[in-house]
C-alpha cells in the first residue's frame, strides 16, 4: 500500500487576478499582509506571524480563479510520497522543481486530488523576517496568518474520506437527521480546520479564511471598508459561527475572490478529540445568533484550474445544505434537543 504524504498544515494559496494593483489594495493596504515578492506579474503575501515566505501569492491572468492550494509535508521524503501516493490513485501528477515554482518554494509536486482541485505539496521554503513584534507595520485588518481553505464539492463524504485518508482529524460537521453529511471541517494542525467542505457545485474554491489575533480586529475591517466607501467589499458579517465558534467577516475582492477574516476557534491537539456534530436544522451552525446566510455565499464561488491552467468543469451537489428549511415555517424555530454533540 502507497503511503500517504504527512502532511503538516495548509500553507498557501495562489489565486489568479486579473488586476495586480487593485488586488494589492485590497489584500495588501486594507487587510494588511505584507509583500515579500514583486515581479510586476506576481504578489507573493505574508501576514504578521508567519515566518515563511509566503501564505497567499497572486498571480495575474486573464480570468479570476484559484491556480491551486498548497500544503506544507514534514520532510522532503514526503513530497516523493505524495508523488507515488496520487501516482498510485491513477491521478494526474507533475513534479515541479525548485526555481521553475512558485518563487520561495522548493521541490513540489502539484497534482489534481480525487475532488478535481489543483493541489500542491512541498517540505522546503524560504524563511523570512521576523515580524511578529514590528506593531509600527502593521495596517489595516492586521492579518496574522493563514487559517484555513473552504471548497465546494458535490460529494462531501469523498472529500471527508480523501483527507481521512491523509492523515487529517475532523473537528466539527452538519449533519442530517439520518447523519447524511451536509459539510466537515478537517485540521492537520491543531486548531479546527486547515480544510472544509461546503456542498456545492464544484470542484469550486469557497474561500480562504485568514485570521487575526482578536475580534475587535474583524470589526475594525468591516469599519474601514465602509469608511472609504468600499463597503459593497463586504459580503456577510459580522457574526460568531456555530461551527468552530469563530467571529467572522466574509469579504469579495476586486475579482469576486471570498475571504473570511476570522478568530476566537479552539484548540484540537489531544489525541481523544471528539468530532462535534451539529444538526443541519440548527440555524446556529452557520451563524450563532441565528442570522441567515445570504443566497450568494451559498451559490457563488472561485473557479479552479487544472495543471495547464485550464478551467475544471464543476457539477451539481448530491446534498443542497441552502435548500434545508431550519423549522416548520423556515424562521429558525429549532428544537433543542435536535443538537448532536
Amino acid at each position: 500500500m502507497t503511503t500517504a504524504p504527512d502532511v503538516v498544515r495548509s500553507a498557501y494559496a495562489q489565486l489568479v487576478v486579473t488586476d495586480l494593483d487593485r488586488a494589492r489594495w485590497f489584500w495588501g493596504d486594507m487587510l494588511g499582509f505584507h509583500v515579500q515578492y514583486d515581479d510586476n506579474s506576481l504578489l507573493c503575501l505574508r501576514g504578521t506571524d508567519e515566518l515563511t515566505h509566503h501564505s497567499l501569492v497572486l498571480r495575474k491572468g486573464e480570468t479570476a480563479a484559484l491556480d491551486h492550494i498548497s500544503y506544507r509535508v514534514r520532510t522532503p521524503e514526503d513530497v516523493d510520497r505524495a508523488e507515488r501516493y496520487f501516482t498510485a490513485l491513477g491521478l494526474p501528477v507533475r513534479r515541479v522543481p525548485k526555481d521553475s515554482g512558485t518563487p520561495g518554494v522548493g521541490d513540489a509536486v502539484r497534482v489534481i486530488d480525487p475532488l478535481g482541485f489543483p493541489v500542491e505539496f512541498f517540505h522546503d521554503i524560504e524563511r523570512a523576517e521576523r515580524l511578529i513584534q514590528r506593531y509600527d507595520l502593521r495596517r489595516g485588518a492586521e492579518i496574522a496568518r493563514l487559517d484555513h481553505f473552504n471548497i465546494c464539492t458535490p460529494d462531501i463524504p469523498a472529500a471527508y474520506d480523501h483527507y481521512k485518508a491523509l492523515g487529517f482529524g475532523c473537528s466539527e460537521t452538519i449533519e442530517g437527521d439520518e447523519h447524511e453529511l451536509y459539510a466537515a471541517w478537517m485540521y492537520r494542525k491543531q486548531t479546527v480546520h486547515d480544510v472544509a467542505f461546503t456542498a456545492g457545485a464544484g470542484p469550486q474554491l469557497h474561500h480562504v479564511g485568514v485570521a487575526t489575533h482578536e475580534s475587535h480586529q474583524v470589526l475594525r475591517t468591516a469599519d474601514l471598508f465602509g469608511s472609504l466607501r468600499h463597503e459593497h467589499h463586504i459580503e456577510r458579517g459580522p457574526g460568531r459561527h456555530g461551527v468552530s465558534n469563530a467571529f467572522y467577516l466574509y469579504l469579495r475582492d476586486p475579482d469576486g475572490h471570498r475571504v473570511e477574516i476570522y478568530t476566537s476557534d479552539y484548540y484540537t491537539g489531544d489525541p481523544d478529540h471528539e468530532t462535534y456534530r451539529w444538526n443541519v436544522h440548527d440555524d446556529r451552525r452557520r451563524d450563532f445568533w441565528g442570522n441567515a446566510v445570504i443566497e450568494s455565499w451559498y451559490k457563488e464561488a472561485s473557479p479552479v484550474l487544472d495543471l495547464d491552467g485550464r478551467p475544471q468543469p464543476v457539477t451539481g451537489p448530491v446534498l443542497d445544505e441552502s435548500a434545508v428549511q431550519v423549522g416548520a415555517d423556515g424562521l429558525g424555530i429549532v428544537d433543542p434537543g435536535r443538537q448532536d454533540g
